[in-house]
């Protein structure tokens, strides 16, 4: 709630390069419905990936991970999750669909917070939907095991009121609609984590609330493209970041600039990810092509014929020979033997 206590928001400079990130932001959100109405095979194909991309990278910053396989079948809810992980994984899904389905009718307030935390962790044996009961530490572990703090968020006892507090500042700032809501969003989202409400599960929900806050502003990239992804592509600027402008928030005396400017930087990159792929998928090349190429991109290095058939489900395999031969001919990958058993590497790795 600090960033929007007694207009500290407003008095934030707005840098040379917020501007611009902002101005080329809102012409990529004009673009978006030209997409819409010209390529929707495409994008039907583009967010069935981006789902899965989004449970699997949200999570893996977590530490929760499971094979791609199981990671792709649970999202399709084809099976149910076996284990603490999948079970996690699961809860994601089902609030990601939640967001991408009915974000439009969802208030934002203090309490569909926890109600989507709750969902969050519906499968878990440690059930969600309520706020810490005792404080918890950001920690910041060194090689040699030992651990230090590098923020301390709002205790436990005070958590409750400073959430409320946080909802009603907020969504009286969005309701006044004299500040841009790009730069709204992630001061919300740096005083959420800056509280961490929650004994577990603080970074899924903030990405999972800037997902729905980005859909309540008319910005739906997160549904074609998985910020979630970017946001772990680009995992040391995320701490970078969030820890510079956590800096001072207790006192008020923190800066937005670093975390804008990155919560920001992610956007666009998957705004330009967006109209690449749009274009690839509209192309001779085909959705089918991209799908395999997509595939090939997330697969470790030494894959096999099975694990990109695991992975591109609705290819058929004459097709995804096409495809490899391709990548082979660019030097992109090369096999190591032969027929169904041979090793696939990527360029940039050893054998």
């Amino acid at each position: 709630m600090k960033s929007f206590e007694g207009g500290f928001i407003e008095r934030q400079p707005v840098t040379q390069s917020l501007l611009l990130a902002v101005g080329a932001l809102r012409e990529f959100k004009g673009k978006e419905a030209l997409f819409k109405e010209q390529s929707p095979q495409a994008l039907e194909t583009l967010r069935q990936v981006a789902i899965i991309q989004s449970a699997e990278s949200s999570n893996r910053i977590e530490g929760v991970t499971a094979p791609l396989e199981r990671i792709q079948a649970l999202v399709a809810e084809k099976t149910t999750p076996q284990n603490r992980s999948e079970q996690e994984i699961a809860g994601y899904r089902d609030v990601l669909n939640t967001i991408h389905s009915n974000y439009a009718g969802i208030p934002f307030t203090a309490n569909v917070v926890l109600q989507l935390h709750r969902d969050l962790f519906q499968y878990s044996e440690s059930p969600g939907g309520a706020w810490k009961a005792a404080d918890n530490a950001i920690e910041e572990i060194h090689p040699d095991g030992t651990r230090v703090v590098r923020f301390q968020p709002v205790p436990a006892h005070a958590t409750p009121e400073a959430m409320e507090e946080l909802h009603n500042l907020f969504n009286s700032a969005w309701n006044a609609g004299q500040m841009d809501k790009l730069l709204l969003i992630p001061a919300y989202v740096l005083d959420f984590l800056c509280i961490h409400p929650f004994r577990d599960g603080n970074g899924r929900m903030a990405r999972l609330l800037s997902l729905l806050l980005l859909y309540q502003a008319g910005y739906e990239v997160g549904r074609y493209i998985s910020l979630e992804k970017i946001v772990e592509e680009t995992k040391e600027t995320y701490y970078e970041a969030l820890g510079l402008s956590s800096q001072r928030w207790h006192d008020g005396k923190h800066s937005l600039t670093p975390w804008t400017d990155y919560f920001l930087g992610v956007m666009t990159g998957a705004y330009r990810r967006f109209e690449e792929r749009v274009g690839t998928l509209t192309s001779a090349r085909g959705a089918k092509t991209q799908m395999v190429l997509d595939a090939v991109q997330r697969l470790p290095d030494g894959f096999r014929m099975v694990d990109l058939e695991r992975a591109a489900p609705n290819v058929t395999r004459e097709m995804i020979r096409v495809v490899l031969n391709r990548l082979k001919k660019s030097g992109e990958v090369w096999p190591e033997g032969s027929g169904r058993g041979a090793v696939w590497r990527k360029r940039g790795n050893s054998s």
